[in-house]
Parts: structure tokens; sequence; C-alpha cells
């Protein structure tokens, strides 16, 4: 089989996702054609040898509609027999992009693919893709005839399951704003985004290179005044163990971002004098409880690890969607890691969470990390809307 590199990987710096964010002027076909003209240009790649363009968004609808990932090949000037095609597997279709794309590489039936992702959350609000219609259909409601629940309750859910505090949640949401103040004050971040013009308050051009969603003086008493987002007297009485911990502040934001990865075969890279950065070790999705829906990251570790044989002390680097608090901090109690290990630049509490960008996000935090640190093996794993997660180990080249 052949070896799947990643010779390199890339981002916008975040965006809040809303009017008046700083790239919610970009549509998202120019902001994902962008990351992807950067990939080309910093590596030198003639985009003419790229087999396949796999990218991740969520809410395809609207200006994110009509295969997105296609638009924004055509919107970066690769020759028009570059193809490309969108996924969803919600918040993980990214990294799902990137699975896929070292999937080919490792079976021979491609050489070059580029794996990306893209959200603006701002000009695609979330939720918009269902057009305000049921998605679920009546066989579904049977099996689960109570009703399936938004993210914020299972978060909730995975709160009292793992009898986590409020006060636990808050000082970790903080911990993540101060992580990445410090990564970003540190340059820790600067390899791997990418400049984007934008317009200022004022009307002039600027070049946007720092994630917007990071607030370096949040602290855990300021989170603590927040009320919580998700209770309803409905899901009170279902759920009576719930204590409404679920706020603004312990979950992520709202972004507009993109991202994307150059991989190839290793020996591709070594024909075109391409350095690789790292490399795929194993990959595992599951599914899991829909209802609580966000702890797939949880079984997911497990089979990698049970695939590989490493244990999770083998680890280096670890990167957990911080799509809400309760999320890395139950994996943590799960899988015993080292806590100083995760998410060691700060989480998408911080840095954000552009859906269909975060997969490739986190990949290009953790490729750096490893390099900054010297780290071996770097874990990623992402829980996704109805009860589904991906998990990725690569290690560090070099």
């Amino acid at each position: 089989m052949a070896e799947a590199v990643i010779v390199d990987v890339v981002r916008t710096a975040s965006g809040r996702g809303k009017i008046g964010g700083a790239l919610s002027g970009i549509h998202p076909v120019d902001l994902l054609s962008t990351v992807l003209e950067a990939l080309v240009r910093r590596t030198g790649l003639d985009p003419a040898l790229i087999d396949d363009v796999i990218g991740g968004c969520v809410g395809q609808v609207g200006e994110q509609s009509a295969n997105i990932t296609r638009q924004a090949v055509l919107a970066a000037g690769f020759p028009e027999h570059v193809p490309a095609t969108t996924i969803d597997r919600q918040c993980g279709s990214s990294q799902q992009a990137a699975a896929f794309a070292a999937q080919a590489v490792i079976s021979g039936m491609q050489d070059v693919v580029i794996a990306c992702g893209v959200e603006s959350m701002s000009r695609v609000p979330l939720g918009s893709q269902t057009l305000g219609q049921d998605f679920a259909g009546s066989k579904l409601r049977r099996r689960y005839p109570d009703g399936l629940v938004n993210q914020g309750i299972s978060a909730e859910l995975i709160a009292a399951r793992w009898g986590l505090s409020r006060a636990r949640l808050d000082d970790f949401s903080a911990q993540s704003h101060a992580r990445a103040a410090t990564a970003e004050q540190a340059g820790l971040f600067a390899d791997e985004i990418v400049p984007i013009e934008v317009m200022d308050a004022s009307g002039a051009a600027r070049a946007h290179t720092v994630d917007e969603t990071v607030r370096p003086t949040t602290t855990a008493a300021g989170l603590g005044a927040l009320a919580a987002s998700f209770r309803t007297d409905a899901y009170a009485q279902r759920f009576p163990q719930i204590e409404w911990a679920i706020t603004p502040g312990n979950s992520s934001p709202l972004t507009d971002g993109a991202s994307a990865a150059l991989i190839m075969s290793a020996e591709k890279a070594r024909a075109l004098g391409l350095r690789p950065r790292a490399r795929f070790v194993s990959f595992a999705v599951v599914g899991d409880d829909p209802i609580l829906m966000l702890t797939g990251p949880i079984p997911a570790t497990a089979r990698i690890l049970a695939r590989t044989g490493l244990s999770i002390g083998d680890i280096d680097a670890f990167e957990v969607n911080e799509a809400f608090a309760p999320v890395p901090l139950a994996w943590l109690a799960e899988t015993g890691a080292d806590p100083d290990r995760l998410n060691p630049r700060g989480g998408a509490i911080a840095l954000g969470h552009a859906l269909g960008s975060s997969g490739t996000r986190l990949l290009a935090t953790l490729v750096g990390q490893l390099e900054a640190t010297g780290g071996r093996y770097g874990l990623q794993t992402m829980c996704e809307g109805a009860g589904m997660a991906n998990a990725t180990l690569i290690e560090r080249i070099g």
C-alpha cells in the first residue's frame, strides 16, 4: 500500500459567524478558494496534478449549495479537469474529507488529493439547510418516540452523566481562551494561517490574520455570570438530572472559516521534491447514542488505539473538538489522557468552530504542535451530529 502524507495544511483565521464578523463580507466560495490558492502557492504544486478535491460543508444551501467545493476549485483558477465533491459528516466533514483523501492515496487509486472545508455561519445560518422542513420522517420518530434533541441538550446530558459542574466547564473554557491567546502572542499560528483580505469598519482593506473568536481577557468568573442557553420547561421535565450548565461561554461560537490540506503519496512527494510534514497512521469512524450525541470521540479513540496497538500515553498531542466543554472533559475522564496534551493551543471554544472547516483546522493546529514540540504522534477526534465521531492518528515526519 502507498503511504499517505500531509505536505501542507492551512487555514484562515476565524471570523465571528454573525453579520459584522471579520469574514462575513466574503462569499463562502471565495473563502474556500483563498485557502486552495494558498496551498498550491506555498508548495509550488502544479494544480494540474491534483486528482480530486474533497470538501466538507454542513450548511449546503444557498451560497454553500451546488457542490461548493467545485465552485471554489474553479474560483481558485485550477484547471477545469480537476474535479471536486462536497461531503457532509456534520462537524467532522473536513476531517472525513481528509480521511477519504488519504484512503484514496493509500489504495493507489489517486496520487494527489486536497481535503478542505468551509463554513460561513454568518451568511448561511446554522440549520438553514433544513429549509424549515421535517428532516426526520415517520420511521425515525417511531424509533425515538420521545424525540431526538439538539446538541445543547446532549451537552447538558453529558455534563450530568460525568458529574461536570458549571464551575469545571467554565474553568476549562477560560483555559481554552488563555491557551489560544498565548499561542497567538507567541506566533504559533503564524505558519498555518493564510491572510485573507477583508474590509474594516471604515471600508479600508486589511489582511485578516488573527482569530477573531479568541477573547484573551476571559475569566471563569466572567463566564459564570452567563445564563444557561437550552433550558425549557419541557426538557426540564424530560431530563430532571440536568442542572443547566451550558452557556454561550462554555460552547463553541458561531464561526466563519476555511481550511485545506495537501495530501499525496510519499512516492509522489519525493518525485516532486516536496517535503512531507506528517503521515497518516490510522482512521476510525463510529456511530454512538444520538441522544447523548457528542460522546462518539470516546469509542472512536478506543478503536484507533486498538487498531494501532498504541496506548493513550504514546500520543504526544490531542485535538478534541470543543463543540461544548463537556465533550473533551468526558473524553479526558474516559481515556485518562494527560490534560496538558489536550488542545494545548486552545480549542474551538476560543478558536471557533466553522463546522465544515473544523476538521482540517484541527489538523493544521495538530501538525504545528507536533513540529513545535518534537512530538511523534498526534490524535484528533471530532464529535458529530446524530451521534457520530471521526478519529485520525498522524505521525510527524522529520
